[in-house]
């Protein structure tokens, strides 16, 4: 029975299916199963966790309210069930309070990406078998534009 829970989820629920928008409205108005992690799991992957807000930007990086400049070129906006990007003073919020994106991508502000979001391509998002398959995509999106990135700098210099 599992296995055919987990097809669903991860084929036919999604943003792909008109029975997988539906269910998508749904569940971001509605909320999903509930999900968390281990500390103990971020600290194995060496993931630094810092509790200051985004304050703003010095010299195109993300910094934080406690002045810690982030050296990063591309920032993921993991905001699991709670739409934790309202207070950001970007346009990115669209008619039905969620961001404009697809598959985790921004589509009005170029290397903002979010991983996370209920229904982010499908059901499965919010359960284990799919959060791998959209932090895959959100990665190699990242990986692009970095790529795109560093052959445009190498060009100008």
């Amino acid at each position: 029975m599992l296995p055919l829970v987990v097809f669903a989820w991860r084929h036919v629920l999604t943003r792909r299916t008109p029975i997988g928008r539906k269910m998508m409205k749904k569940i971001r108005h509605g909320g999903g199963p509930m999900i968390r992690i281990h500390r103990e799991d971020l600290d194995a992957r060496g993931v630094t966790r810092n509790l200051s807000r985004f304050g703003g930007a010095s010299d195109g990086l993300p910094q934080l309210s406690d002045g810690t400049v982030v050296d990063a070129r591309s920032v993921v906006w993991a905001t699991g069930y709670d739409l934790a990007h309202r207070w950001l003073d970007i346009p990115i919020v669209g008619a039905d309070g969620y961001p404009r994106e697809y598959r985790g991508v921004a589509e009005d502000v170029p290397g903002l990406f979010f991983c996370g979001l209920p229904f982010q391509f499908g059901f499965g998002s919010m359960v284990f078998p799919g959060v791998g398959r959209d932090a895959e995509f959100v990665a190699r999106k990242i990986t692009a534009r970095i790529t795109e990135r560093a052959t445009i700098d190498s060009f100008a210099a």
